[in-house]
């Protein structure tokens, strides 16, 4: 009788944390600055929703990428590895050139790794994909549900945000009907180009002496805020807000041109300023991260690193599952795992050209930031479309910044502190080994 109550315990047991494993939203945010935020301090840009997540979040304002471009930073979200690892380095194979064909062997080698999707849905959940996707279909990536069918990045998924939450809402109600455990992947064109946002917000941000593009980015960001609000609005209706664990990162910043126009160090590329989006500045590299879980996490501000590659083992320990244990990052949920890092490191490709096999091919930046210190050390691999080389501008081998007394890179140090170039560089050295071109 005693070992019949033994097991019937373990059986309940096994029951109630199956029926207890938290529901995961990620959310995206696509080419927005780190400073863009009202809870990163921007002087005229409103983000009332996601200020208020950082309320109730735990915030790592020192957060970054693996890569600050949309397609490798999104497959090192999914994955927990660097662009040289998971092999997707850029947006593209050869630009334009037969895209679709060329982009098979990169995919197939990508999809052959674990994600935390994948780990999921292998273990009863249910997922759903909208938004900002590269790699296939939704299928592809191993989503229950989705929107993307396998175009370029994110053909139908691109609409959420945009037009609407209908096919997320409905998502909700089938996961609440079924009574399963849902990862949500929100990743919204937003505040991604075009940038076209309601008439409404662009009037609010448009005025004298502000430079039209900057007054139609200011307004996207707000944008961008108000679906976040829809979205963890219709989370709570359902009530499940409880057991949701919630992460947001953004995959690159951005900064508009004419906002640098008068700064000489901020060199203008097609669009958007060169120190920024495809570049390792902290325009380009740079996110807050946040991670909110009720009753699991108490809220602040924390002064250690996060990282994109952070998020698999993050996701994993919270469900109560395994992540692969050659991954380099660190469950964000374990302080002393926070504390005990004192260095993050990240990569910089071209932009619209990989060199499947050969990642380091198409190197243009290693990068690491450690204590207040920040190391640039300049590659000069490959660039063969037509694309014009949004890095060709910078010659300079090492860069080193403060980043604490000087954010915005704005001093070059490295000739005045020769030994913290040498122990950084080290540092990257036995990170990634590569020869330099």
């Amino acid at each position: 009788m005693k070992r019949l109550l033994t097991l019937i315990f373990l059986y309940s047991s096994i029951l109630l944390g199956a029926s207890e494993k938290p529901n995961i939203v990620v959310i995206l945010s696509d080419d927005q600055a780190w400073t863009d935020y009202g809870f990163m301090g921007h002087e005229h840009i409103k983000t009332p929703h996601l200020d208020k997540l950082a309320q109730n979040s735990v915030v790592f304002e020192r957060g970054y990428v693996a890569s600050p471009l949309c397609r490798p930073s999104l497959a090192s979200i999914l994955t927990g590895r660097y662009p040289f690892d998971h092999g997707v380095t850029g947006n593209d194979v050869d630009g334009n050139n037969k895209r679709a064909e060329l982009d098979i062997p990169v995919r197939e080698k990508f999809h052959k790794l674990p994600s935390f999707v994948k780990l999921l849905t292998a273990n009863g959940y249910l997922a759903h994909q909208s938004g900002k996707w590269w790699e296939g279909s939704f299928k592809d990536g191993g989503f229950t549900h989705g929107m993307t069918q396998g175009e370029r990045h994110g053909d139908a998924g691109l609409t959420i945000g945009r037009q609407g939450l209908k096919p997320i809402n409905d998502f909700l109600d089938h996961a609440t009907a079924e009574k399963k455990p849902f990862l949500l992947w929100y990743a919204p064109f937003l505040p991604h180009t075009p940038h076209n946002p309601p008439a409404r917000l662009l009037k609010k941000y448009t005025q004298a002496g502000r430079a039209p593009d900057v007054a139609q980015y200011y307004a996207m960001c707000e944008w961008f805020d108000e679906t976040c609000g829809e979205l963890l609005g219709q989370i709570e209706s359902r009530g499940l807000s409880k057991n949701t664990l919630i992460l947001y990162i953004c995959d690159n910043g951005w900064a508009a041109t004419s906002t640098n126009k008068a700064d000489p160090n901020q060199k203008l590329w097609e669009g958007y300023a060169l120190r920024s989006k495809s570049s390792p500045f902290e325009n380009g590299i740079r996110t807050p991260i946040m991670v909110s879980w009720p009753d699991k996490l108490t809220p602040a501000r924390s002064p250690h690193f996060a990282h994109a590659i952070d998020f698999f083992p993050t996701i994993a320990a919270a469900a109560g599952m395994e992540a692969p244990k050659d991954l380099p990052g660190i469950n964000l949920l374990e302080e002393k795992s926070r504390q005990a890092r004192d260095t993050v490191f990240g990569v910089t490709h071209s932009v619209h050209n990989m060199t499947p096999g050969n990642p380091d091919d198409t190197l243009q930046y290693l990068w690491c930031v450690s204590g207040d210190w920040k190391l640039l050390v300049r590659h000069h691999g490959s660039d063969t479309t037509n694309y014009k080389n949004v890095h060709i501008w910078d010659k300079q081998p090492i860069r080193l910044h403060n980043v604490k007394n000087d954010p915005h890179e704005k001093s070059e140090l490295s000739s005045t502190h020769p030994e913290i170039v040498e122990k950084l560089s080290k540092k990257i050295q036995d990170w990634h080994p590569v020869t330099k071109k």
